[in-house]
């Protein structure tokens, strides 16, 4: 047997026959309340949707009512390789790819050829200063004598 039931215009609750009242506003609509606490709280006008024990605060905030079946799928995340600094994404791969021997190899080579670079360009500089050196001397001797006794009047 089917038993017809309406909803609490504020709790959203079912009301069964023989239950609840009917509240009519003054435009004429009516409503079903299904006790005095709903309808006192409504006359307050206070919102459904704060009070935690009704149906309108347990669907908002996402409470009961699990359905299963309907699972929430997730992304699967596929990583992609980008170019960095310069470098394609073939030759990152080729890098992965490298054995350690040869990538150490390849280290210890650049290094070698860091190091005598800078090892040049110190040398250059020594150098550059030696000839600035030579130059400003052969010019200007006793330069410790040329004030002596003038610093005190």
């Amino acid at each position: 047997m089917v038993v017809k039931t309406d909803k609490c215009a504020f709790s959203e609750f079912n009301i069964f026959p023989g239950h609840g009242m009917k509240f009519v506003k003054r435009d004429g609509t009516p409503l079903m309340l299904i006790n005095s606490k709903s309808k006192s709280l409504m006359q307050q006008r206070k919102k459904p949707a704060k009070l935690t024990w009704t149906l309108r605060w347990r669907i908002m905030n996402k409470k009961g009512k699990v359905e299963e079946g309907i699972k929430k799928r997730s992304r699967r995340v596929v990583k992609v390789q980008r170019a960095i600094m310069g470098k394609s994404a073939d030759e990152i791969k080729k890098l992965r790819t490298q054995k350690p021997e040869i990538r150490n190899a390849q280290r210890e080579a650049a290094l070698r050829e860091s190091k005598a670079r800078i090892k040049k360009e110190k040398a250059d500089k020594a150098k550059a200063k030696q000839q600035v050196a030579k130059q400003a001397g052969g010019g200007k001797k006793d330069s410790k004598h040329i004030n002596k006794g003038r610093g005190k009047r």
